[in-house]
């Protein structure tokens, strides 16, 4: 069994500002004082503790963590939802085909998740289609939100409706940005607070829009765990049936909400055995893919470790360290990569 990492970022060589110094929008990454820095936008940041760009380290690194494959994705700021939807294609173009040639150089390690331009949906859903019939991409990482607007609004109606016929996986990461209080700038809880809550609303979106449940072939991986959303999936399907006035109607399913949730897949970012376990006890472990968030801070030193912890059992674990993840990458012989 090969243990699959289905949460591990990259930026690609060819968005770096090396590739074309005169084009301020690309990001650096370089060292000072032994310490990797990413610049971006003229703001430099730090939290990336392990390599970020070249592709034999990064597997090399997760090598040390009993982690023999990877799903690798963008890093957030690099979805470039921030600009003009063509200028965002362009870019989102450009990334993708890094994305496409690391898959091809190490395709018994390597699965791709790409970039859309999701402030235009339409655009981005031709975009995903035309990404699927490539066959080098499992599917695209997009964000909790779009410039504001949650993922279940009507706007991304075509979106959702191209991943269902694409049979995309859709990963949902935090913007890491989505709340203005001041008091996420304390105590770094923007990232231990937001993240997951930018999750929770994106996936409750979900849910409560119906979008899940017009798509029941959508298949949608939420980042840390899913956040929140599990632990409140009660207080959620109570809304839904007795205070929402845009509820179902009360002849469906008293279980709705919990049932949409537990069809969402997710990532093992907990940062607690006991905290993983109650996940697989709620949603089933054939719903959970082992996750590490490399190489930021926050990412768990070690995933397969706190898998095995999580005193699951021999075929649990066996799921989530691998064999799930080789059902939804579609990858062959049960992650024998």
């Amino acid at each position: 069994m090969v243990a699959v990492d289905a949460h591990a970022h990259v930026i690609v060589p060819e968005l770096l500002r090396d590739a074309a110094p005169s084009e301020s929008w690309r990001p650096s990454v370089a060292r000072e004082q032994g310490r990797q820095v990413v610049e971006l936008s003229g703001r430099k940041i730090t939290s990336a503790v392990n390599e970020f760009v070249d592709l034999d380290v990064i597997l090399a690194n997760l090598d040390q963590l009993g982690i023999g494959a990877a799903l690798l994705c963008p890093w957030v700021p690099l979805l470039f939802y921030g600009v003009a939807a063509e200028e965002g294609l362009a870019r989102c173009r450009l990334q993708n085909l890094g994305l496409a040639r690391l898959r091809e150089r190490r395709p018994e390690r390597v699965s791709v998740l790409g970039a859309v331009p999701l402030q235009d949906p339409g655009l981005a859903a031709r975009e995903l289609a035309d990404l699927m019939a490539g066959g080098q991409f499992a599917g695209v990482e997009v964000t909790a939100s779009v410039n504001g607007t949650y993922l279940g609004d009507p706007r991304f109606r075509p979106f959702w409706a191209a991943a269902e016929e694409c049979d995309a996986l859709v990963f949902i990461h935090p913007t890491t940005s989505g709340f203005t209080s001041s008091a996420f700038a304390e105590h770094y809880l923007w990232n231990l607070v937001g993240n997951p809550m930018e999750t929770t609303l994106a996936a409750a979106h979900l849910v409560l829009s119906r979008t899940m449940a017009r798509h029941p072939g959508l298949r949608v991986l939420l980042a840390h765990g899913g956040g929140a959303i599990v632990a409140l999936s009660g207080r959620l399907g109570h809304g839904q049936r007795r205070v929402a006035a845009a509820g179902p109607a009360p002849s469906e399913p008293r279980d709705a909400a919990d049932a949409l949730i537990r069809r969402f897949l997710f990532d093992t970012v907990t940062h607690d055995p006991q905290l993983l376990a109650a996940l697989v006890r709620a949603v089933g472990a054939e719903r959970v893919l082992l996750g590490s968030d490399y190489p930021f801070d926050m990412a768990d030193p070690h995933p397969v470790q706190t898998v095995e912890a999580a005193g699951l059992g021999e075929e649990a674990q066996r799921a989530i360290l691998g064999a799930n993840a080789a059902r939804e990458l579609k990858l062959p012989t049960q992650a024998r990569i």
